[in-house]
């Protein structure tokens, strides 16, 4: 029988990561900093990272337009994890409970490639994972079809099916799943840790 593989998303699957955490300690204001997030470090704009663009080529684009805001936006890398709040609730211990079993776990993930050693070094649970596609690396993102296909070679070409694939966002999820990966949408880690006993891995 093929081996089964897990294959975990991980920004806000594995790790907590929300910008908005980080502009709350620079602008006196929720509604401020909520603006910053909505109108000028849009997510649109952090996507640029995730498929290669470097972020100080980026942020030197923004502060063109927006020069009164050019410290906060050099913030975004200058105090990338003040982004974070440490792991998701419970799925690290997941994480951990399916490595201690010798399952085999891989990761895909849209991120900027210049911080992925540094997130390596403050999330150390990620090096149970065998592998990890960061979209930067391979200036494709998450639903692109094309990453999912990396995916699938960095992982030895398992058939589709044979790999559990879990992430928070439904629309990389459906792409997945109309590839035939056993496509999971992450809530929570209770939801994540039945639906892992429901296919055998714990």
């Amino acid at each position: 029988m093929p081996e089964r593989i897990v294959l975990f998303d991980l920004g806000n699957v594995v790790v907590d990561w929300q910008p908005i955490r980080l502009y709350r300690k620079i602008f006196p204001t929720e509604e401020e900093a909520r603006r910053f997030c909505d109108e000028v470090c849009t997510l649109a704009w952090h996507v640029e990272h995730d498929l290669g663009v470097p972020m100080d080529e980026n942020a030197a684009r923004l502060k063109a337009d927006y020069p009164h805001h050019a410290d906060a936006i050099d913030a975004w890398r200058l105090r990338w994890f003040d982004m974070f709040d440490g792991y998701v609730d419970g799925t690290e211990d997941l994480v951990e409970r399916l490595h201690a079993a010798g399952q085999p776990l891989y990761g895909l993930s849209n991120m900027p490639a210049e911080v992925w050693p540094d997130m390596l070094e403050a999330f150390p649970v990620m090096r149970r994972l065998r592998d990890v596609v960061v979209s930067g690396e391979e200036g494709v993102v998450k639903p692109d079809r094309r990453i999912y296909e990396i995916a699938l070679e960095r992982m030895g070409h398992p058939a589709p099916d044979n790999v559990f694939f879990i992430d928070d966002s439904l629309r990389n999820v459906e792409a997945a799943a109309a590839l035939g990966f056993d496509a999971h949408h992450f809530k929570d880690a209770a939801n994540l840790e039945a639906a892992l006993k429901d296919r055998g891995f714990l």
